[in-house]
């Protein structure tokens, strides 16, 4: 996830990068100087103007490189990203987000101050913050990688004594308004990056806190596909914790509706198969649409799959009519990755049940013989999709993508 002067980007991409830099890159001697312009308390035209020379920098590798060693500059611009007007905080915060956006600086970034996940958290989660909307961005970038995702997980024990940070965090991603002057979509992807850790799916998946249901209804949200990736990619992690399938399945959290609708269409279904759906996917208006965003479309079939994982889920999503939906999925999805998972998820669905003592497919172990086997499958698999996606893409390109990177998250 890069940060540019446009509009907050898609799940996938994050926000857009600076792109081609209007400032070409120079000697670490010449970086050094902007230093004095960007302290506390220097001029406020210069502070300006050092941001923005820096934010430009960031644009480019090359550029982050060179100011991934200039430690005193780093921290010199994490005071700015924090400090209040008329510093310019939210280019400062956008250049730590282009910074944050390369793992291969995370490093850097974390010796020049070890408080960043901290500092930058008590911003996104300020309620009056102005750029909450970037220092969310920031931890979702750092949060991708196992160091600083702990640093921001110690932060939010830490936030506030007898309340967990988790819990400010997810009543800051489902409060609509929560910041008048920021959108927060990029606590989904922090969350949902989190959510890889034991110890955030042992508060999200625990009953008397009923988080997993507030979050349930972010699955359709209209507005940001960044908050809906983030919000199904956390899901989708939940669902690794076989032990609590049959809670998440069962009339407490009812989470298959949530995880089927975006899958869902216009179709019309008999009457006897509508009885076989649970009543929020009966008749659907001839506008219903799927989810445009493939990578989110994906992450739900992953999901459902992994609540397969044991034979009472597997009856569980049966008796909900998922075939039905992912049938009529199959039929119109029109990329080839997605289509092969539901393909793979129909199969578990319709094909028998595993011998005894196999039940559970995430507790199987696969002889090496067969791995190896499945995995060059896989590959040959991945290949086969890469070669039908450069196919599909080949045509005209504009001239300026190429200066344009889109990290994932």
């Amino acid at each position: 996830m890069r940060e540019d002067d446009g509009d907050v980007g898609r799940s996938a991409g994050g926000l857009a990068s600076v792109g081609s830099p209007m400032l070409e890159v120079g000697p670490k001697a010449e970086a050094a100087k902007l230093l004095p312009f960007l302290a506390l308390g220097a001029r406020a035209d210069l502070q300006a103007a050092a941001a923005q020379h820096v934010l430009a920098l960031t644009g480019s590798g090359p550029g982050r490189t060179l100011l991934a060693g200039q430690a005193a500059l780093l921290r010199a611009l994490v005071e700015l990203a924090v400090a209040p007007a008329p510093a310019p905080a939210r280019d400062a915060a956008r250049a730590l987000v282009n910074l944050a956006a390369d793992p291969g600086l995370h490093e850097p970034l974390l010796a020049a101050e070890p408080g960043l996940p901290a500092r930058l958290l008590g911003c996104a989660l300020d309620p009056q913050w102005p750029w909450a909307e970037e220092a969310a961005a920031v931890l979702a970038n750092l949060s991708r990688e196992p160091v600083p995702c702990a640093a921001l997980m110690a932060a939010l024990a830490a936030a506030e004594p007898g309340k967990p940070g988790l819990e400010q965090l997810v009543r800051a991603l489902c409060t609509p308004g929560y910041n008048a002057r920021a959108p927060l979509h990029y606590l989904g992807p922090m969350l949902s990056n989190l959510s890889q850790r034991p110890a955030t799916r042992a508060f999200l998946l625990d009953p008397d806190r009923c988080v997993v249901q507030r979050l349930l209804p972010l699955t359709q949200y209209p507005d940001s596909s960044v908050r809906r990736g983030g919000v199904v990619g956390t899901l989708r992690n939940c669902c690794f914790e076989h032990r609590h399938h049959e809670w998440l399945l069962g009339p407490e959290v009812d989470i298959l509706p949530f995880l089927l609708l975006p899958l869902a269409g216009p179709e019309d279904f008999s009457e006897e198969e509508l009885e076989r759906l649970p009543v929020d996917l009966q008749y659907l208006p001839q506008d219903k649409q799927r989810d445009p965003d493939a990578d989110i479309r994906k992450m739900l079939i992953e999901a459902i799959m992994l609540l397969t994982a044991t034979a009472p889920g597997r009856k569980q999503v049966r008796d909900q009519g998922a075939y039905l939906i992912l049938r009529e999925l199959h039929n119109w999805e029109p990329e080839p990755d997605v289509r092969a998972a539901c393909e793979e998820l129909i199969q578990v669905l319709i094909g028998d049940e595993p011998e005894h003592g196999m039940e559970n497919l995430l507790e199987v172990q696969v002889p090496e013989d067969v791995e190896r086997q499945l995995q060059q499958q896989d590959r040959q698999k991945q290949e086969r999709l890469e070669q039908a996606q450069r196919s599909r893409s080949r045509g005209p390109r504009d001239a300026n993508r190429g200066s344009c990177t889109h990290p994932r998250l």
